[in-house]
């Protein structure tokens, strides 16, 4: 099942629960509790369910299945029943007439012509709900990419907390080893005092990115839709499963060219909503012609002759209703214009949107290639930069080196870590970009 049949399945599955609920309002909003452990995957199914912008999406699906169950009563024939009755005070009435009269009437009318006005509205509410799924699968899309690129901030978070923590370690190793050599004598009390300040130094970045990892838990609650807020759940942070790995995947620009303009839902409903526009213009244009509606029904009307109920009149009917405007002063005239005009802003909208997609999908291929180059890159100086504290550690150890060398090779590695955490992160983020670039659904959530 390809992805968006998915989604329309499981929109109208929501759409059938919604209306079983009730017109007055339907929320379909999970209860179940925050994991203990999250991977991605988890994330983003239950985003599906309960991100805000998603079921928002849904509900405006539903609206338009509504507009067009109303469009189509136009068409289907409505039945009425009427009646009435009135009773006169004896001062309003004489010899000649009766204190009461009533009447009661089933009608039955159809629409037999409208110039093609409603057979046209029907095609351009049946559009707009195709635009509402596409403008819902854009929505699906987008999202899922915010849960994809929360759930990666909290990765980066608390990868760069290993960072930090193994920077930590390397101080203290660094102190540890100045001690000893004081003890030995080897050394003055200034290398443990420097080793003593620089392990203070450390504390705040660490500080940071137990803060970063927190902020980004809750972006990533948000980006979800969980919103349980019960004292037992609103402290709780899950375990979150899964690293940025670099797994190197390529595009050639002119598939991804026509990927984008093939699959990217916003194009397909930029599309459908000109052929809405273009049955916009054939009601515009049916205010030109004659309507004609067909009518009958049973009646049941009071004898004039006769006071008594029982003596009532009862019959069928039957009759044409036709109208035509010879002239309306131009008014449909200027509905047509709007029309051509609504059609023609439609057409530059798509235009529009298909060169900002190219060049979007451009952006996001350039940016995967230079986070490519970049993970690359920081992988080799992490290797160099392990290899130089390595050695930088055993020259101190020898005396051939200061301390001073060994804390810059600690610096350096540091550094060269976090710039790889970073690569990594981009090169994930880059990578989700250019498959929702290109109209490709999430992975994940296909599987």
């Amino acid at each position: 099942m390809t992805f968006r049949m998915h989604i329309i399945r499981f929109s109208l599955q929501w759409l059938r629960r919604a209306l079983a609920a009730g017109l007055g309002g339907f929320t379909f909003i999970s209860s179940a509790q925050m994991p203990d452990q999250l991977d991605l995957r988890t994330a983003l199914t239950y985003a599906l369910d309960n991100n805000f912008a998603i079921l928002q999406a849904r509900e405006r699906i539903r609206e338009q299945e509504g507009l067009i169950v109303e469009v189509k009563g136009a068409v289907l024939p409505n039945v009425s029943l009427n009646g009435n009755y009135t009773k006169e005070d004896d001062g309003l009435t004489n010899d000649f007439n009766f204190d009461q009269n009533w009447q009661a009437t089933l009608q039955v009318s159809q629409l037999v012509y409208s110039g093609g006005g409603v057979r046209a509205a029907l095609d351009a509410q049946s559009s707009v709900r195709e635009a509402a799924l596409l403008e819902l699968e854009a929505v699906i899309n987008d999202q899922l990419l915010r849960v994809r690129t929360s759930f990666f901030n909290v990765l980066l978070a608390r990868e760069q907390i290993q960072v930090q923590e193994q920077n930590i370690e390397l101080l203290q190793e660094q102190l540890t080893t100045a001690r000893n050599r004081l003890e030995a004598g080897t050394v003055s009390n200034f290398d443990v005092l420097r080793a003593e300040v620089e392990l203070a130094n450390a504390q705040p970045a660490l500080i940071r990115a137990r803060n970063d990892l927190r902020v980004s838990v809750d972006e990533l609650r948000y980006a979800m839709g969980y919103d349980d807020a019960t004292s037992s759940e609103v402290n709780k942070v899950p375990e979150i499963l899964g690293s940025l790995d670099f797994e190197p995947v390529s595009y050639e620009l002119i598939s991804a060219l026509e990927s984008a303009r093939t699959n990217r839902p916003e194009l397909r409903q930029l599309d459908t909503l000109f052929k809405a526009r273009e049955s916009g213009l054939v009601i515009a244009k049916a205010g030109r012609l004659p309507t004609v509606s067909l009518n009958g029904g049973y009646a049941l009307r009071r004898d004039f002759a006769s006071n008594s109920f029982s003596d009532s009149l009862t019959g069928w009917t039957l009759g044409a209703v036709a109208s035509w405007s010879i002239w309306d002063g131009a008014a449909t005239q200027g509905r047509i214009t709007q029309a051509l005009s609504q059609r023609e802003q439609a057409r530059l909208a798509l235009l529009d949107a298909e060169l900002a997609v190219e060049v979007e999908v451009r952006r996001a291929l350039a940016d995967l290639d230079g986070a490519t180059e970049l993970t690359q890159a920081a992988v080799k100086v992490v290797d160099q930069a392990e290899e130089s504290v390595r050695l930088a550690d055993a020259r101190y150890g020898a005396g051939t080196a200061t301390q001073l060398d060994v804390l810059a090779a600690q610096v350096a590695l540091t550094v060269a870590r976090n710039n790889l955490v970073q690569a990594n992160y981009s090169y994930n983020i880059a990578a989700a970009n250019v498959r929702r670039a290109i109209g490709q659904s999430d992975v994940l959530i296909q599987r």
